[in-house]
This record gives structure tokens, C-alpha cells and sequence, in this order.
């Protein structure tokens, strides 16, 4: 039901193209772009429930309440990617954090999955406090939170250099660096990406922070929030310490789950180059980045997922030894996602990095370029870590528990990721009907 529910939102989305845009009390705005965002963020929960169906099976857990949180959270997403206004962003913000607050602690018969929940609860509460001062004193130095009359009230110096303004945005960053996992407010990831059940880490990973990517892209847009600079310095701080730190710490890891936590880390770090490039160019490279990684995120965590049995989920290298010798195609998918996280030619995430690479050298962020360059290359350190793993020879002395078969997948299981690696490989093969879409789709917001 939940399946067939989302899929007719989805098959609804070019009914609505015809009118729009449409606003929606001052709050929401129907548009193109919020469409195409729309799409984007209910297919990647799709996903996540075709692959949480398996995964929930034989669990004593009841399964139907996880699809109420998981459509809830979508809901949470969807009114972030339309928000036009503060107060929606505020709202679509609690609505997806409380349900992924008892997605993260599903497995409740678990230690670590509580643990997981608990310290996501208490810092999203904390960082919700700053994004709620933060908004506070925009407000009472401009005296409105919708984005449209925020942009004319910037246009004057006086605004832009006030305290409030400049204190309420540096505290509203805070918060929403919280949600996208950059250095320094990504302490939480790695816990949260191991102690949640596998489909809960693979929401968090692309839809949560898809949503918040869209929002950002729209604030920005439309109040254009760099004409002093101070913004655009913030972004380059964050773009630059998470391409470093996370590929870094991912380099010392042995947890797949903790690899793809730090990866993580680093790929948001890429895209926030685009962000800060600006322009048309930048909001289309930053958008083709985030579809290329939500695309290759979830084939990554569906090969997680597959793998998992209900005694805990498939985190350790050691699970990975051989795979390609035990079940082939699942090696394959996971070696497609691995090599489009790393960038490499043929794949989505190739593309996409040289979307964002083209953009920065365009707007000469060379700092940033480095940073760009250096990470990849750290990069393909990890990723290919688990790629020699995965091909490499049996252990002679194999582990009892790893070499034990696990159940086989359902067709819709192998269908979905089969999926997935097809829209990998021919997004870095053809990417120009993405890139078409994307360039009319930015279009409408600009």
C-alpha cells in the first residue's frame, strides 16, 4: 500500500506540471523546481520501502507502523522542498526528525538502535534550538520570514551588515549543517549510520538530506543570501573541512556503514562547492550532484541491505570477503555504487563530480578545488578497499557466520537495485536528458 501510494503521487506529478506554479498560503510554493524535488524525495522513500520489506521480514517487531513513520517522514521532506517561508521549513524540520526519531530506534529489542535514537534526539533538539534563535533574530531585525520579502530587505546595506541578521543567519547555518552532516556538526553520523537499521541509515543518507539540499538551493535563490560575502565564506569553511575530514576518518574504519558515514560527509562537502559557486550553474551542478549520490547511496545501502540477516546488519569488511565468489550480482551492485561514490568514469558520480569541478573552476574557487581533488583521491583508497574485498579470494579459514547463505532476496528486491545500478551506469554514459531536465527546472526558480 505504501508502495502503491507513493507511486501514484508520483504518476500525479505531471497533472500538477499544468499549474503551476502555484503558491499555497505564504508557507508553500508548487513549482517546477519544488516538482522535480517532489519526485525525487517520494522515489528515493519508494526505494527505501521496497528494500525495508525484506529486511522487516521474520522480525519480531511490528512491521506496519514503520511504513506510517517512513510516510511521514516523506511528508516532512516534500513540505521542505516547497517551503517558501521560515515557518514551513521549521515544521517540515519537526515533522521529518520526530518519525526518523522512531525509525532510528525501530529495532527496539536492540541496544544500539536506542542508543542511535537517543543521541539523535538529543542533538537535533539542540540544534533545532539554535536554528530557532537563529530565525528569531532575522525576524526582528527584518520583521518577516518569508523568502521573497527577505530578499528585498537584503538589498539594503543596513540589513546586511546587521548584528541580528548576521548572528541569526550564522545560528540558522548551524542548524541546518546539523541535517547535512558537515564538519564540525557531523560528530552524530557515523553513531547514527551504524546503530540504525540498514533502510532507516539509507533514508537519513538521501532523503532527509535531499530535502534540506532543496531548501537550501531555494533560500538562496531567491533571497540571493551573498552580497556580503559572509555566507559565502561560511559554505566554503564547511565545503572545505568535510571534503578533508571526512574522507580522512573514513581511511580508519572498518565498519562499512561507518566507510559510507564518513563518505557521506565528504560528498555533501562536494556539492556545497557548487552552492558556493552560485549562479544557474551552480544550483544545476549542485542538483545533478544530489541526484547522481542519492541514486548511488541507495544501491550502496541496498547491497547492505540484502546482505543483513535478522542477527544484525552487514557492517563488518570481514562479511564482504569473497562476495563476488558467493553472490555475484550482489558484488556487481555494490561495486557500481562504490565506484560512482569514488568518482569514477562511466558512472553517475563521475559526472557529477566534474559538474561540480566545472563550476568551481569557472568561478576560480581554487582552495576549494584542491580540497575537491585531494578528498577524491583519498577517496578511491576506501572505496576500493572494499572492492578488493568483495573480489578477492575466500579466507581459508572462513568465518562460519559470514560463509552461512543468506535468505535470497524477493523479485521486487532484485528488481529495485537491478534498477538502481542501470540508472548508475546510464546517468555516466548519458547524462544529457538529467542535465536537460535540471536546466528547465532551475529555470523555474530562478
Amino acid at each position: 500500500m505504501t508502495v502503491i501510494g507513493l507511486s501514484g503521487a508520483v504518476m500525479t506529478m505531471p497533472l500538477a506540471a499544468k499549474v503551476v506554479p502555484r503558491q499555497i498560503t505564504p508557507f508553500l510554493i508548487v513549482d517546477g523546481y519544488g516538482l522535480f524535488y517532489m519526485a525525487l524525495l517520494i522515489a528515493a522513500s519508494m526505494t527505501v520501502g521496497i528494500l525495508a520489506y525484506g529486511y522487516l521480514q521474520g522480525r519480531e517487531d511490528n512491521l506496519e507502523e514503520f511504513y506510517v513513520l517512513l510516510l511521514l517522514a516523506t511528508l516532512g521532506a516534500v513540505v521542505l522542498a516547497l517551503s517558501n517561508h521560515f515557518a514551513s521549513l521549521f515544521l517540515g524540520l519537526e515533522l521529518l526528525s520526530v518519525a526518523l526519531y522512531t525509525l532510528i530506534a525501530y529495532l527496539r529489542t536492540s541496544a544500539r538502535p536506542l542508543e542511535a535514537a537517543i543521541k539523535y534526539l538529543i542533538l537535533a533538539a539542540a540544534s533545532a534550538a539554535f536554528l530557532l534563535f537563529g530565525l528569531g533574530l532575522m525576524y526582528a531585525e527584518l520583521g518577516t520570514m518569508e523568502f521573497g520579502r527577505m530578499a528585498m530587505l537584503l538589498t539594503t546595506a543596513d540589513n546586511i551588515r546587521s548584528a541580528f541578521v548576521l548572528t541569526g543567519l550564522g545560528m540558522t547555518v548551524t542548524g541546518i549543517g546539523f541535517k547535512l552532516a558537515v564538519v564540525p556538526f557531523h560528530m552524530w553520523t557515523p553513531d547514527i549510520y551504524e546503530g540504525a537499521p540498514a533502510p532507516v541509515t539509507a533514508f537519513v543518507a538521501t532523503v532527509s538530506k535531499g530535502a534540506i539540499v532543496a531548501l537550501l538551493l531555494r533560500y538562496i535563490v531567491q533571497t540571493g543570501a551573498y552580497p556580503d560575502g559572509s555566507l559565502l565564506l561560511a559554505f566554503s569553511v564547511l565545503a572545505g573541512a568535510s571534503m578533508v575530514v571526512g574522507n580522512l576518518l573514513a581511511l580508519l574504519q572498518e565498519n562499512v556503514k561507518r566507510v559510507l558515514a564518513y563518505s557521506s560527509i565528504a560528498h555533501l562537502g562536494y556539492l556545497l562547492v557548487a552552492l558556493v559557486a552560485g549562479g544557474p550553474k551552480g544550483v544545476e551542478a549542485a542538483t545533478y550532484y544530489l541526484v547522481a549520490y542519492m541514486l548511488t547511496t541507495l544501491s550502496a545501502f541496498g547491497s547492505v541491505i540484502v546482505l543483513s540477516e535478522k542477527e544484525g546488519d552487514a557492517e563488518n569488511i570481514a562479511a564482504y570477503h569473497g562476495l563476488f565468489w558467493r553472490r555475484p550480482w550482489l558484488a556487481m551492485v555494490f561495486t557500481a555504487a562504490l565506484l560512482s561514490l569514488a568518482g569514477i568514469p562511466l558512472t553517475a558520480g563521475f559526472v557529477g563530480k566534474f559538474y561540480v569541478l566545472l563550476v568551481g573552476v569557472e568561478s576560480a574557487l581554487w582552495p576549494l578545488i584542491f580540497f575537491l581533488v585531494f578528498g577524491s583521491a583519498v577517496g578511491l583508497f576506501y572505496y576500493l578497499r572494499l572492492v578488493v574485498a568483495m573480489y578477492g579470494s575466500l579466507p581459508e579459514a572462513p568465518d562460519v557466520h559470514i560463509m552461512r547463505p543468506s535468505p535470497s532476496p524477493s523479485f521486487a528486491t532484485i528488481l529495485t537495485l537491478t534498477v538502481l545500478t542501470i540508472g548508475v551506469v546510464w546517468l555516466g554514459l548519458y547524462p544529457a536528458p538529467l542535465i536537460h531536465t535540471i536546466r528547465l527546472t532551475v529555470a523555474s526558480l530562478l
